[in-house]
């Protein structure tokens, strides 16, 4: 990295937003990824770049102590932080007013683009420099485009060699990006969006692979998967276990549901849905497997939707997140503790059942506690899951 005393590039890293669809926490630019934040790999990027740029993070009002301090490690110091808007673009737009007067040209990166290189920096400021106007990096789309109506009905296919999946960081002259952000009447989901609308040229250069975004958990595990790759040690699907257990006591007023059965001639088990402790236990192993949460935060009883839910719309949810999260279900094993339904007649049945909603193998076990405890003194059934997960080789 070249180091200049009066920058004449400028990186906006905007880092405000919620991150609301990852699920998480915490605003979604301080997930950790790898041991460290997506923000702070984001600045590594910026601080690897050939020419030293100032450093401006955008941040969620609350926050900006904490990415202060994020930054000054991750950068070296020299960074400037100040809080962001209610949208994207008043985020940016603020950081652009924090803007050095000795700055030429300024990038807009989005920190939730955390593994894009500082290559793809460089390459951004050298074709602004060379054309005289704003690059963005794009990929090329390989997926067949439909426009669609609002009911679904197909109106054309897209000519997809004309189109590009964008990404950041996008690169302009300043006094490009001034003034589009000065004339602005609507918000645009990119930089490029408000520039090109001032009838301001921008070009697309060849993205890069790495710089997708992280918005979704499945981004967040492929982002993961990148980094052991990076690591070395990836050469075969990681295994993840997770265990889950479920407790339910008997209730005389409600029918038994229990590993996806109804048990006609039994007495069921209270809860908020059919109680069937064998699904339930399921559900928080495979969840707990990929990080997902347990089935309290993802089902939780506050939920109407789930009132005598029965456990396949559980277990079949479930199965829809672990993949999404980029995840595969090696199999899974339950131990049932209870004196009663007897179980081993129904073992078969109920273990294809389970096998075919979760497309793993489920194998269930039974057994008694000896007169000892709850279970014992027949008050009621717990069930204790274990689940294998792989992730998913198709990254």
């Amino acid at each position: 990295m070249t180091s200049n005393a009066v920058p004449r590039v400028s990186v906006i890293v905007v880092a405000a937003g919620s991150g609301t669809r990852l699920g998480a926490e915490v605003p979604k630019a301080f997930v950790a990824l790898g041991g460290s934040t997506l923000l702070e790999r984001s600045l590594h990027a910026v601080a690897g770049m050939r020419e030293r740029a100032q450093l401006i993070v955008v941040a969620p009002e609350p926050l900006v102590s904490e990415a202060t301090a994020l930054a000054s490690a991750a950068f070296g110091g020299g960074a400037t932080v100040v809080p962001g808007g209610e949208t994207r673009q008043q985020s940016v737009a603020r950081g652009l007013a924090a803007v050095a007067d000795s700055v030429e040209v300024v990038l807009v990166h989005d920190a939730a683009r955390a593994l894009t290189p500082s290559a793809l920096f460089d390459a951004v400021v050298d074709e602004v420099d060379a054309r005289g106007h704003g690059v963005i990096p794009g990929l090329a789309v390989s997926d067949t485009i439909k426009r669609v109506g609002a009911a679904g009905d197909i109106h054309e296919t897209v000519d997809r060699s004309v189109l590009s999946a964008v990404q950041t960081p996008q690169g302009f002259p300043r006094t490009d990006l001034v003034a589009a952000y000065a004339a602005a009447t609507s918000e645009e989901t990119d930089d490029a969006g408000l520039v090109t609308a001032l009838g301001l040229d921008v070009s697309v250069i060849p993205g890069h692979e790495l710089a997708f975004k992280v918005t979704t958990p499945a981004d967040l595990r492929r982002a993961e998967l990148v980094l052991l790759d990076e690591s070395g040690t990836n050469d075969a699907p990681l295994p993840r276990i997770g265990i889950g257990t479920d407790t339910h006591g008997f209730d005389p007023s409600t029918e038994l549901w229990l590993a996806g059965l109804h048990w006609p001639e039994e007495v069921g088990l209270a809860g908020h849905s059919d109680g069937d402790a064998v699904a339930h236990a399921i559900t928080d192993a495979l969840l707990s497997a990929c990080g997902l949460g347990d089935i309290g935060s993802v089902f939780g009883t506050s939920d109407p939707r789930f009132v005598g839910a029965h456990g396949e719309v559980f277990l079949t949810e479930t199965r829809r997140r672990v993949e999404e999260a980029g995840f595969r279900i090696g199999n899974v094993s339950v131990q049932i503790v209870g004196n009663r339904p007897r179980f081993s007649p129904r073992r078969a049945e109920a273990e294809v059942l389970l096998t075919s909603i979760l497309g793993a193998p489920v194998s269930l076990t039974a057994t008694t506690t000896d007169g000892l405890g709850f279970t014992g003194r027949g008050e009621g059934i717990a069930a204790v899951a274990t689940a294998l997960v792989f992730h998913s080789p198709s990254y």
